[in-house]
């Protein structure tokens, strides 16, 4: 016997058997009036109702819908409410300036676009059929709560998320997962990382991330507690992390900072000592940190090596039993490798030290992008663009081949920033590389080479970009030139000039 797999399987499950357990714990201080405490059993009611409210609106099978959200019970609740029954749901990044939005809006044909009411204002210029605000007053025209759902068939194969992500080009591309994908790459992160129903998982990753890279699916599935963050902040992560009794969380480098910056100001014992684990990613964070979390705050360093493309599991890093009595910088050097392939990955390097692999939570396609698509899967196997390392099955990160800048946990096609800057009248060069930074992993730096009788200064640059770009994605620093490295060819010679700045370091990502 055979039957598909979807999203709507965790949820089902959780209102079977977990119908009357709080499964989240919305944010408190938002625009929007809290959710505050929902039973999985609410939880499921509410998907029904918006899939009901979708039903009414004509929205019907297939069709996309849109959602710019900081993390919130309507965005987890959406999961399932679009996805769940027969829709696409497009997860955008709150981050972004309204014409990236509009961009992903219409390249999707999203007919539906819910909105953050932060983001309101912001995003009112933004084209598309059917518009609400998240809040009690969209609640009452968008869920429908007198009429069951149309019950779509749903077969695994069917794209059940567009996320949209930065990388070799100048506009993002929407990556298809299906819901075989994101059904396989939840029960991988659940099984891998430990998860239970005893878990409580605080939601310091945004959930339009790779949907919160699965796990608000693998939770849910299993029981445990989602508490909501609307905000990143250290010192209430603690707080919460204190409050509700967290063992769980996840997130890029820069969090792990910002946790180990508070815990210096904390007074008493640091919360959850020896009852926390930490999946970080985005970037392979320094071998300091990794001992700080350990030692300063008690918590387990768990490292995720993926990418959107993949949903996000590819390969994991957790403490083994043969390293408990290792010392703690050698441990530490063990667990910023990437690790090595989750269950069901298979791994190489080829010849040019790109890293590919092949698994069911690699991506169906790129969104009416086949071309690209063809590129990153040629030959059967997903091309990641990185560069790295394969030893005795443990795969470390050492370079990017693709012109990707990972900031704080997010991807910046230097490509963007590039064509945002020769837009500006006083630009007749640009090269955009990543330099290293301590708080953000990665900085974005601009080397440009101005018009001949032109000037203008960094900080006027730096606004240029701010303007058009969301903010994460413009430069901290310009460095102006006479001229740029080129090959006979003219190609731009990135590499000579990442040089200077990562020299003394083993691997060209931080």
């Amino acid at each position: 016997m055979q039957t598909p797999l979807t999203v709507m399987d965790f949820l089902d499950r959780a209102e079977l058997v977990y119908g009357d357990r709080i499964g989240l714990v919305d944010e408190p201080a938002q625009p929007a009036t809290s959710l505050g405490e929902v039973t999985y059993r609410r939880m499921a009611r509410l998907a029904r109702a918006q899939a009901a409210g979708l039903d009414r609106l004509g929205v019907g099978a297939g069709e996309r819908v849109a959602i710019v959200s900081h993390n919130s019970a309507r965005l987890m609740t959406s999961l399932y409410g679009v996805s769940g029954h027969g829709r696409v749901l497009v997860p955008v990044n709150f981050r972004l300036r309204a014409e990236e939005v509009a961009y992903i809006v219409e390249q999707s044909g999203a007919s539906v676009l819910l909105v953050d009411p932060e983001l309101d204002e912001a995003l009112a210029g933004v084209p598309v059929k059917h518009r609400f605000v998240l809040g009690a007053e969209s609640d009452a025209q968008l869920y429908d709560f007198d009429h069951e759902p149309v019950r779509y068939e749903i077969s695994e194969s069917d794209t059940a998320t567009i996320n949209y992500t930065s990388g070799t080009t100048a506009r993002p591309k929407g990556v298809q997962l299906t819901h075989r994908n994101l059904w396989l790459n939840a029960v991988l992160m659940g099984l891998h990382f430990g998860a239970s129903d005893r878990d409580v998982y605080l939601h310091t990753l945004p959930m339009f991330h790779a949907n919160g890279w699965g796990l608000p699916f693998a939770l849910t599935g299993l029981g445990a507690q989602h508490v909501v963050l609307r905000k990143v902040d250290g010192a209430e992560i603690l707080r919460r992390v204190d409050r509700h009794g967290v063992t769980f969380l996840s997130g890029a480098p820069a969090v792990v900072t910002m946790v180990l910056d508070a815990a210096a100001d904390w007074d008493g014992p640091v919360p959850g000592r020896d009852k926390v684990r930490m999946i970080v990613a985005g970037a392979p964070p320094p071998t300091s940190v990794v001992q700080r979390v350990e030692e300063e705050l008690g918590w387990e360093f768990m490292q995720l090596y993926g990418l959107t493309e993949t949903s996000p599991i590819a390969t994991v890093n957790r403490r083994r039993a043969e390293w408990d009595d290792l010392p703690s910088l050698e441990r530490a050097e063990r667990l910023v490798q990437a690790g090595s392939p989750a269950l069901g990955t298979e791994i190489r390097v080829d010849g040019q030290g790109e890293v590919l692999l092949r698994s069911n939570t690699v991506l169906e396609g790129y969104w009416q992008q086949p071309e690209e698509t063809a590129a990153a899967l040629k030959d059967g196997w997903f091309h990641t663009g990185d560069g790295g390392t394969l030893t005795d099955g443990f795969l470390t990160i050492s370079d990017r081949k693709k012109d990707v800048i990972i900031t704080g946990g997010e991807n910046v096609s230097s490509i963007e920033v590039e064509d945002c800057l020769y837009g500006h009248p006083a630009v007749a060069e640009v090269a955009v590389i990543g330099v290293p930074d301590q708080k953000w992993g990665e900085t974005i730096k601009a080397l440009v080479v101005l018009k001949d009788g032109q000037s203008v200064d960094e900080a006027a640059l730096i606004a240029h970009c701010k303007e058009r770009l969301a903010g994460y994605k413009a430069p901290t620093t310009v460095e102006f030139r006479a001229a740029l490295p080129r090959t006979t060819t003219g190609k731009l010679q990135k590499f000579r000039l990442r040089e200077p700045y990562w020299a003394g370091r083993a691997r060209e990502v931080n």
